[in-house]
């Protein structure tokens, strides 16, 4: 009888100081609504702390990652002084995230980058930041308030697996972000922008599912990119224990 399979979907996880209850600690943690996605999409969600590049054989353990959102990559990953708005680097997170996708990118691992974690995508394969979007494009539409998230449309490359994923020529989307893209990374193309021409969305098309996206789609409604995301990683992981058995017979 055939075993049902339920893909491990590895999330990134912020380290941040945390209080709850009496305590107040240094935490690793994630938003829960990353975690929901996933979940309501079929998968099963593992968070991957930060810790040393060293540790990244875990990533044999899932079957997709998501390199989740948070605060700016430090300027010096992509060779420019850090802007008067930018904030203080994580280090640590730098290094293990970057060198993630480096590794995800080598073993063709279902890859879906969000925010910030799209900014570490190209980093990554060579490309730089704006450091302070409303410099370039005039507004504050992309961060209006601190703690809120900006809706506005997005216009989506024709024939990329972005399109084919979402089935629209555009979409509305939840973002809160005051840097993007600058200089495009190593293999990646543009598939989406937003009116003001800044980049909303990247993919590696040398590669099955490699995806960035400027905004939070675990925010909902739709939750087609985590759903892709999983049939993705249900391939691979069907794929790999194809070979297991092969191996071991």
């Amino acid at each position: 009888m055939a075993v049902a399979i339920t893909p491990v979907i590895g999330i990134t996880a912020y380290e941040e100081d945390a209080r709850w209850g009496p305590w107040a600690e240094r935490a690793s943690l994630v938003p829960a609504s990353y975690v929901h996605a996933v979940e309501r999409a079929g998968g099963a969600a593992l968070l991957l702390p930060v810790q040393s590049p060293s540790l990244l054989g875990i990533l044999e353990r899932v079957d997709g990652v998501i390199v989740s959102g948070g605060p700016d990559v430090g300027a010096d990953r992509y060779g420019q002084d850090a802007h008067p708005e930018s904030q203080e680097p994580r280090v640590e997170r730098d290094s293990f995230e970057l060198a993630l996708v480096a590794h995800a990118t080598r073993s063709a691992l279902p890859t879906l980058a969000i925010c910030r974690g799209m900014q570490v995508l190209n980093v990554a394969r060579g490309g730089s930041l704006l450091q302070h979007l409303p410099e370039v494009v005039g507004h504050k539409g992309h961060s209006p308030k601190p703690g809120e998230f900006a809706r506005h449309g997005v216009d989506i490359s024709p024939g990329s697996h972005l399109a084919r994923v979402l089935g629209e020529s555009t979409a509305e989307i939840a973002s809160h972000h005051h840097q993007a893209i600058d200089r495009l990374g190593r293999h990646l193309v543009v598939s989406a922008r937003a009116a003001d021409g800044t980049i909303e969305a990247v993919e590696d098309p040398r590669l099955p599912y490699f995806l960035g996206v400027q905004w939070h789609p675990e925010e909902g409604p739709d939750f087609a990119l985590f759903r892709a995301l999983v049939a993705a990683a249900a391939i691979d992981r069907r794929t790999g224990l194809r070979e297991a058995e092969r191996q071991g017979s």
